[in-house]
């Protein structure tokens, strides 16, 4: 059996929505599970209501109103006002919504973020798996609430291995042997049956933990690119498609930032031996790239760009060195404060890092290591990546730039840089 995923740029209409159809229909290989994430841009709209709702602002129920008549306007270009049972269970899943947003919000803010933002995922995949039974495909429609255990990290569900392995093996097995399953991305399920996000553009680790539990033959991202390519087409004119990666090469491209593929999705599929696809939706017939245990080196470099980062430099007061003790400190109030290390530089005593630039968070985080360390901190940077470097490919991006901190290991440079 196989997995496909699908993004929200592949749904993002009624015409990517029969699209994804084509390309379903067209598998003949064996049993598929079929993972959709929300339908275009509705995650950020789902996103604007939830702090619209926690803020109390008086535009909650217009934008809400605006989210429903996405979605319903979808519906009527694709079953052109025939009678389909999706309209009511479109209705009665946004009535999820209604309910939540009529009282004043009284719970955790992450929690309150799970339960609407999840509705995107459940909506698409409801009209999708409705859409495919029209077509004369024999879909049914799966909620991945019911199979992807989690704990109550919301926002960042933590998986639980074991009992997602157990029950996807006992109850979803017997249904692929019948049906074409659509399910969600991005979303889980506690033990106490509240609903879990598995972190920003997690659709894709989704597929990961379905495939592994499931010991898929192979996944399949579908994309609105060809393939993995050498770095962003916003950012690069000419782009390669590169044809094969290794799960190590793919680990550390995602690590790094690279958008195509979620930083958790290798490992589940590496630790089975999985091989994992990236083709695009807009030309299925292309054979994309392929992320196998092979060990190659990428036959070009790539560059990944990262916009919008803050480099703080933090100090001892007292001129001590930066050591074990510091450095275990400073990690814990980063870990705190919820704000990712994208890269680091340290020496005597001083200890530098990269970071996106939220301001929210980073003054917070200043104010805590300000107690024990004096604080520099530069904003409106970048961050350029370049794995399998040559000096030719850092001249290309440094040109025009001042660098403010370089790191280089044999196959990885990263530069932190500021227009001259």
């Amino acid at each position: 059996m196989d997995i496909f995923k699908f993004g929200g740029a592949s749904v993002k209409d009624a015409e990517g929505v029969k699209n994804v159809a084509n390309i379903i229909r067209d598998y003949k290989k064996g049993d598929l599970l079929v993972v959709i994430s929300a339908m275009g841009k509705i995650t950020n709209k789902l996103e604007e209501l939830t702090y619209a709702y926690l803020s109390q602002s008086e535009n909650t129920h217009a934008i809400f109103e605006e989210i429903k008549h996405f979605h319903f306007q979808l519906i009527d270009e694709l079953f052109q006002g025939k009678a389909n049972p999706v309209y009511d269970d479109v209705a009665n899943t946004f009535v999820e919504i209604d309910w939540l947003i009529e009282d004043e919000p009284d719970n955790d803010p992450d929690y309150i973020y799970d339960q609407i933002v999840s509705v995107g995922e459940v909506v698409s995949t409801k009209i999708v798996a409705a859409w495919l039974n029209e077509c004369g495909n024999k879909a049914l429609w799966t909620d991945a609430r019911n199979y992807i255990q989690t704990d109550n990290s919301y926002r960042e569900g933590k998986v639980n291995w074991p009992k997602t392995h157990q029950i996807i093996k006992k109850e979803l097995v017997p249904l692929l042997a019948e049906n074409i399953i659509i399910t969600q991305g991005f979303i889980g399920g506690t033990s106490e049956n509240y609903t879990t996000t598995l972190g920003r553009e997690g659709s894709d680790y989704s597929a990961a933990i379905f495939a592994s539990c499931l010991d898929a033959a192979a996944v399949t991202i579908w994309k609105d690119v060809p393939g993995v390519l050498n770095a962003d087409p916003k950012w690069f004119d000419e782009t390669e498609k590169i044809p094969h990666l290794s799960y190590h090469d793919a680990i550390e491209l995602t690590y790094y930032g690279a958008t195509v593929i979620h930083p958790k999705t290798i490992k589940p599929l590496q630790n089975k031996g999985i091989p994992l696809f990236v083709r695009s939706f807009l030309q299925p017939e292309g054979t994309g790239t392929a992320i196998t245990k092979e060990n190659n080196p990428l036959p070009v470099p790539s560059f990944i760009f990262k916009v919008n980062q803050a480099l703080i430099s933090i100090f001892p007061k007292d001129y001590s060195f930066i050591i074990e003790e510091n450095l275990s400190n400073i990690f814990e109030l980063f870990h705190t404060h919820k704000i990712k290390i994208n890269t680091m530089l340290n020496s005597a005593i001083s200890f530098s890092v990269s970071v996106d630039d939220q301001s929210d968070k980073i003054e917070k985080l200043i104010k805590d290591l300000s107690s024990e360390f004096t604080i520099k901190y530069n904003k409106g940077l970048e961050l350029v990546t370049i794995r399998y470097y040559n000096q030719q490919t850092i001249e290309r991006v440094t040109l025009e730039k001042d660098i403010l901190l370089e790191v280089k290991s044999r196959h990885t440079c990263q530069m932190v840089m500021k227009n001259k």
